[in-house]
This record gives C-alpha cells, structure tokens and sequence, in this order.
C-alpha cells in the first residue's frame, strides 16, 4: 500500500485522534494528496495523431508533500544544481538546533525556520570573511530538512559549500587547499548566541527557560559536490517517505524501512497506523516558505560569474563540463492503441450539470 491509501482508509480516526493538532497547511495537503489523480473534474485530454484514439487522464495535484509527485520538479532542481557545480572539492556544514526549542519550532514553524536560514547564512558569510584562505566571495546552497532517518522531528539546515571564493579586485579564483574549512565548535558557538538573540527580538516569541550552553554544528570535507545534492533531493518535493520504502501494512501497524547512519545498516520501524500518518505529516512546511536557498555565487543572478569561474578553472586544468540550463522535458503518453506518441490538447473542466426548473 502506499502512503495515500493508508491516508484514505484511516482518515476519519486520524482526523478524530489528531484533528486540534492539524495545522491549515495540513489540511491543504491531505485534501490534495486524496484528490491526487483521482479528481475527474479537470483532466488532461490526448490525441494520438496515428488513430481516432483519445484519452483524459485525471490531472497530478503537484503538492510538494504528495508522494506520487513532483518527480520531474526534483530531477529539474537536481540538474539545475549540477549545473552550477564547480571542479573543486566541497563541504557539507548542518546547523541543528537542541532539543529544548523543537516545540518551538512547531509552534511557530515559519518564524523559527526564517531564522534559522538567516542566522546560519550569516555565520557563514562572516567565517568566511575572517577565513584568510578563503577572502573573497563564496557560495553556498542551504535545504531545511525537518526531520531524522528514522522521520522524528529533527529541524536542521545543510548547507553545500565549494572549497573558494572569488576575488572582486583581482578577478580570481582563490582556491581552499585541504579538508578542513572553519572550526565546527566555534561555528556552533556563535550559531547559539545569534539564533537566541534572533528569536528574542521577534517578541511573540518565548523562549524556553533551560537552553543547553552546547549545541551542535557539523562541518566535514564531502568530496565533490553531486552526491551531496542527490543525498538532499530525495526529500524536498515528494514527501519525506518514499512508497517504496512501506514495507508492511496491517489494520493496526504500518512499518518502514530506514537507513541507520551510526550501524550503516537498513532497518525496521513499525508505529500504531495513526501514529504513523501523524508523524509524516508533521513535517508539512508552511505555506510559502522555501527549503531550497541559494546564497552569494550560487544566486540565479550570478550565472554569468559562475560561467566565468567554470572558464577560468578550466583553463588552468581542472576537467570539468559546463552543462547548458536543463530545459524541463515534455510529458509523453504512448496510444495503447498503435503504440505512436500521443499529443497533448489541453486540459478540460467537466462541469457538473445544474437541474433548471422549466416554466410552462
């Protein structure tokens, strides 16, 4: 069974268990998700250009917590991102934020996840001003992941940085030698004191009485830089639990396979069915907020820089393809009928009759 069909048969209970905890966003994804492709009253029509043949196909609900789509939106943002991959050696630095603010964080998820993003890209801007190997401009891309592998609630921002910076005056590349690139423990440090003196000054926010004096900040050498980005693609558009990775489903119990990073071992996880479906669906983000933010060189608006930089490194040697924009691909459907390419003719409303009273 897949996600959806566990959500359709146990709605009415969840709704019962769960329904005061259900934020707007939540309703607007199970409502969309339900309809996904099911919903008759706006369909695709086709026509094969071989046969008489025709065909609706009910329409995708393009939620970006749906998991039977967005597929292409993932392989278009994937692409696009390997198109700004540059020849050099990459790190992967996480901001996570304790335990003792994760309430806060669901209660105010918008304003917590802003800050997060803010703050954190600022304490990199400012190492990497200090860094003396570094002294230029740098870039990096940030992905809010909301939860853990085994899908707790675990809020904390990757942030995908290549090993440079690009100096302004001398219009060069300055190239980071090494496996290290800042101090994760001052990182997590200056990370505290400005994320705290971020959420103090909103004023509608409280913060908790105890907050630990240590948190945590990881900041490692990952190689080059395409693994990472497949590594946090998985979870952007498609919901945080993929079909596929349902691997039994009882009246009672659903259970799920995850990969456990400290046994580097595939294991098991099986949760009460409401349990279940309130634990993905948690992780529904606000309405308009975005997981995926590019700073500095890694800005739509600095494509012509970054192609100069992809010139300059591979004059000096560094092999690396510099790959045109990815254009989306076109949706094609085969005709069952002749098996040619079907062409697509719009999408069509079906409107429900309305009863007219007739006046003799």
């Amino acid at each position: 069974m897949t996600f959806i069909d566990i959500l359709r048969d146990h709605l009415e209970t969840f709704n019962q268990r769960y329904g005061p905890r259900l934020t707007p966003e939540m309703h607007e994804a199970i409502h969309a998700m339900l309809c996904c492709r099911a919903q008759t009253e706006r369909t695709s029509q086709w026509a094969c250009q071989h046969c008489p043949h025709t065909a609706d196909f009910p329409l995708s609900c393009g939620h970006r917590s749906c998991h039977q789509c967005q597929h292409n939106t993932t392989m278009d943002w994937l692409a696009k991102q390997q198109a700004k991959l540059l020849p050099v050696n990459y790190f992967m630095v996480t901001f996570t934020i304790p335990y003792e603010l994760r309430v806060l964080a669901k209660t105010y998820p918008e304003a917590v996840y802003q800050a997060m993003f803010t703050v954190a890209a600022s304490v990199l801007k400012d190492f990497a001003k200090h860094c003396k190997p570094l002294g230029g401009e740098i870039g990096f891309t940030g992905v809010l992941h909301t939860h853990n592998r085994r899908r707790d609630y675990h809020p904390h921002i990757h942030f995908i940085i290549p090993a440079g910076s690009f100096h302004q005056g001398k219009q060069q590349w300055q190239k980071h030698k090494g496996q290290y690139l800042f101090n994760a423990f001052n990182l997590a440090t200056v990370w505290r004191a400005r994320l705290l003196a971020y959420l103090t000054r909103q004023g509608n926010i409280a913060l908790p009485p105890v907050v630990p004096k240590k948190w945590v900040v990881d900041c490692r050498h990952i190689g080059k830089g395409l693994p990472a980005l497949k590594y946090l693609s998985r979870y952007l558009y498609r919901g945080v639990l993929p079909d596929s990775s349902i691997v039994n489903v009882t009246d009672d119990h659903v259970s799920f396979a995850y990969h456990n990073s400290q046994t580097d071992r595939r294991e098991i996880r099986t949760l009460p069915t409401l349990k279940f479906l309130w634990l993905i669906l948690q992780h529904v983000l606000p309405k308009g907020l975005r997981r995926v933010r590019d700073y500095g060189l890694m800005r739509g608006c600095c494509r012509t820089l970054r192609q100069q930089i992809q010139l300059m490194l591979a004059v000096a040697g560094a092999v690396f393809p510099i790959m045109p924009e990815p254009k989306r691909a076109a949706a094609i459907r085969v005709c069952p009928c002749c098996q040619q390419p079907m062409q697509f003719m719009g999408v069509h409303l079906h409107r429900r009759p309305t009863s007219q009273a007739i006046t003799l």
